[in-house]
């Protein structure tokens, strides 16, 4: 017999906590986005006229940099969750949001996101707490 397993998902840019509700017991799983802050990245240059535009060498550098990070770490995620029967996602941010574009352009187990809630921050309890309160009513 094929135990069910429920996922709550809290997630933001710089970590995720997964909580997998089997059988009546929790377990909880941190996961660290190791993405760097945003910050500016020495080069680009400047035109020799004044009034010239100057080059977004840098900053295009840093959003492409910042994206590739984002993308391994919502991967991390998906591949946390492949076991999944269903998968409730709720936290602070637009990280829960990219998360579900991802998972809809990987099209894996799109159908097992049950719901999509905006949180503020929340302590590791108070995540578990609500996890179990979501998937008590379903």
């Amino acid at each position: 017999m094929k135990m069910e397993k429920l996922y709550g998902l809290w997630v933001d840019h710089e970590k995720a906590i997964i909580v997998s509700l089997i059988d009546g017991s929790h377990q909880v799983i941190h996961v660290e986005s190791d993405i760097e802050g945003r910050f500016r990245l020495k080069g680009g240059s400047r035109s020799n006229a004044p009034w010239g535009i100057q080059s977004a060498t840098s900053e295009s550098k840093r959003d492409f940099r910042y994206s590739k990070h984002l993308n391994i770490y919502f991967q991390h995620i998906i591949d946390l969750l492949k076991d999944a029967k269903h998968i409730f996602i709720f936290g602070p941010g637009e990280a829960k949001i990219e998360l579900k574009k991802e998972i809809e352009k990987n099209n894996v187990f799109l159908d097992k996101i049950s719901d999509i809630e905006t949180t503020d921050k929340l302590t590791e309890p108070q995540i578990v707490a609500k996890v179990i309160k979501y998937f008590e009513k379903e």
